[in-house]
């Protein structure tokens, strides 16, 4: 079992900056590919990026590259997004997910998921 907690949220002016943070319940957290996705209102949830616990490779959606950088501190139980940039269009609320064997993490098909976190950016 994984339980994720989400931080960092919260209301920056157009090219600014935010990093999120998702903390992560469990010993065995290096064995987890880690993700991040998005919801506006009234859209779907969409991919913005994962890292592999086996590789440590990194995908990012074309929205969001070059951009958004996902990284992880397996010491502290932590998978970051660090958003720069950021534009009007990135407002929605920020979820990381967790899970052992995703084989698609552009997918939404995690198993753990936390209660996200919102991001406002104003023009």
């Amino acid at each position: 079992q994984v339980q994720l907690v989400e931080s960092g949220g919260g209301l920056v002016q157009a090219g600014g900056s935010l990093r999120l943070s998702c903390a992560a319940s469990g010993r065995t957290f290096s064995r987890y590919s880690m993700g991040w996705f998005r919801q506006a209102p009234g859209k779907e949830r969409e991919f913005v990026a994962s890292i592999s616990w086996r590789t440590g490779s990194t995908y990012y959606a074309d929205s969001v590259k070059g951009r958004f950088t996902i990284s992880r501190d397996s010491v502290k139980n932590t998978v970051y997004l660090q958003m720069n940039s950021l534009k009007p269009e990135d407002t929605a609320v920020y979820y990381c997910a967790a899970d052992r064997n995703i084989v698609v993490p552009t997918t939404t098909r995690y198993d753990y998921w936390g209660q996200g976190t919102q991001v406002t950016v104003s023009s």
